[in-house]
């Protein structure tokens, strides 16, 4: 039976996404930004944080997927749903989950990048540098985390336990 350990409560949570939304409203002050939320894993992080920004933006989501049922990327990194707002010369945030060996952000910039925005960033919920493969630029980070696989709060371990209002380190 997997056991769940806590790493981050609900409350802590809230108040890292209250924090960083505040840093990004102010950021991009006077411009419109469109944030693009990583599927699956980022759309509860991400309707969090839309709810603190108090600028204006606009909202999509890209589809990718590099996991399967494992717990480590197969860095067979596959689009399962292209943006649908015109990106370029937009403002353009990429809101992820957990950045762990960064192949998979690797790929979602190289991509947009190809759409010609303004600018493109990085927001992450969970920055994991232990296993960074890449070297990408995070702009905006929630939390360092360390060793372990996380599930809750929109992280899935073989589409299970997204659900969890906190983050757990699941230990099989």
């Amino acid at each position: 039976m997997p056991e769940l350990i806590p790493v981050l409560t609900k409350n802590e949570i809230d108040a890292m996404v209250t924090g960083v939304a505040h840093r990004i409203s102010s950021d991009y002050q006077n411009r419109t930004l469109v944030l693009i939320g990583a599927l699956k894993g980022a759309f509860i992080f991400m309707s969090d944080l839309i709810r603190h920004i108090t600028i204006p933006i606009q909202v999509d989501f890209i589809g990718v997927s590099s996991y399967g049922s494992g717990t480590s990327s197969s860095g067979d990194i596959r689009l399962t749903k292209k943006p649908g707002i015109e990106l370029k010369d937009k403002d353009v945030l990429i809101v992820e989950d957990i950045v762990d060996t960064g192949l998979t952000l690797s790929y979602l910039v190289d991509y947009l990048e190809s759409f010609g925005p303004k600018s493109l960033k990085i927001c992450t919920l969970l920055d994991k540098q232990e296993r960074r493969m890449t070297d990408v630029k995070i702009d905006y980070a929630c939390h360092l985390v360390g060793k372990g696989f996380l599930v809750g709060y929109g992280l899935d371990h073989a589409e299970n336990y997204r659900h969890l209002p906190e983050i757990y380190h699941l230990k099989l």
